[in-house]
């Protein structure tokens, strides 16, 4: 059994990425950039287990993607490191950022040569330009540029960061702890993406898949004699409203539930439980906001939805218009990528004895294209 655990750190908000899509939420064909790096070097066969660090907002998401150990992130790289290392009972440990996408197996064979020869093993690079520090030329014989992964005694490791500092990597807690750090050379393929341009320095990504994904969703909602009526996030002249836990709007709550669909990413219920009393009468247009924030961070990107309002009163010819603006806005696509159908269900069933509207949405998705930045 291999005395050896990784750890793979993607708890970041990818904060100096400048775009709305988190850089571990990248797809490599189908696949996160999280994953597609997770599975290349499960393949290695050279720990007895993985673990990988999420974003407290992803985490449940990030689990229905594979049977890998997750962890809920910290406030900072060394809190989530420290939770992470609560899984590990190993001897050693590896701590690799996700952002280190093309890490080879002959690198990590050459990290793991130097195992037990001191309490880190660190690669750097060298650096070959002059180094200005605060106006003060130095010698640039004496800078390493530090990568990752690391490999570090687990112990070692745990008792460094209990100092409760924060450090940019492993090496640092573990000398100001008292500890020993031995370098060897890095690879220039082990590049980190830090920002939208170091895309171009990465070799072993391939292209997102151009596939469409598509979802639908369905909801009902009885009428009420309390309250206001929206439809689409529009206020609709009526003299009732919906039952419901939050504003009622039974088309928006369809929308949600097709372009969760598409991302495979669960149903309304979920995000957001009837008995939370944060949603008692929210404004449905918030939730569809919040649901396309997250879309956006995990890489995806709306091509068009079509919603279909099974409703025999109110008539709702002259709201579709507005409806199509309203949601368009909010989905971040043109107008005439939503479409807004109206329909009766002439006079069958409750629909059709007025007793409530039922509400059919279509959603498209493709994956964010980042090889076109």
């Amino acid at each position: 059994m291999s005395d050896l655990t990784l750890v793979l750190l993607a708890a970041g908000n990818s904060s100096r990425f400048e775009l709305n899509v988190k850089k571990q939420w990248l797809r490599i064909g189908h696949e996160p950039l999280w994953l597609f790096v997770a599975k290349r070097l499960e393949k290695t066969a050279l720990f007895e287990r993985i673990i990988i660090t999420s974003n407290p907002q992803d985490l449940h998401y990030m689990k229905s993607f594979a049977d890998f150990t997750f962890v809920e992130g910290g406030a900072s790289r060394g809190a989530s490191l420290q939770n992470a290392l609560k899984e590990v009972n190993t001897e050693y440990v590896l701590v690799s950022d996700i952002a280190r996408a093309c890490i080879s197996e002959e690198f990590l064979h050459t990290i793991l040569s130097h195992k037990g020869s001191s309490d880190c093993i660190v690669p750097y690079l060298k650096v070959s330009d002059t180094i200005v520090y605060e106006d003060a030329t130095i010698d640039r014989d004496k800078v390493k540029r530090i990568q990752t992964p690391q490999l570090s005694r687990t112990q070692v490791l745990k008792d460094a960061l209990e100092r409760d500092l924060d450090f940019t990597d492993e090496s640092s807690a573990i000398v100001a702890n008292g500890g020993k750090r031995a370098f060897i050379l890095g690879v220039d393929d082990a590049h980190k993406i830090t920002y939208i341009q170091d895309l171009k320095k990465i070799p072993c990504l391939s292209t997102p898949s151009s596939d469409t994904l598509s979802g639908t969703g369905l909801d009902v909602h009885a009428f009420d004699d309390k309250g206001e009526m929206f439809l689409c996030g529009v206020k609709i002249e009526s003299d009732f409203g919906f039952k419901a836990h939050s504003d009622g709007d039974v088309a928006i709550h369809a929308l949600i539930d097709a372009l969760l669909g598409a991302s495979a990413m669960g149903d309304i219920g979920t995000l957001f439980p009837d008995n939370d009393a944060q949603y008692k009468g929210i404004d449905s247009k918030k939730l569809l906001e919040n649901v396309v924030s997250k879309l956006e961070e995990f890489g995806f990107v709306i091509i068009n939805v079509d919603v279909t309002i099974a409703a025999q009163t109110p008539r709702l010819a002259k709201y579709k218009e507005e409806m199509k603006k309203t949601i368009a806005k909010i989905l971040h696509i043109e107008n005439y990528m939503v479409n807004i159908k109206a329909t009766t269900t002439e006079k069958l069933g409750f629909v059709g004895r007025s007793e409530g509207v039922a509400v059919l949405a279509n959603a498209n998705l493709k994956y964010f294209d980042w090889t076109k930045i």
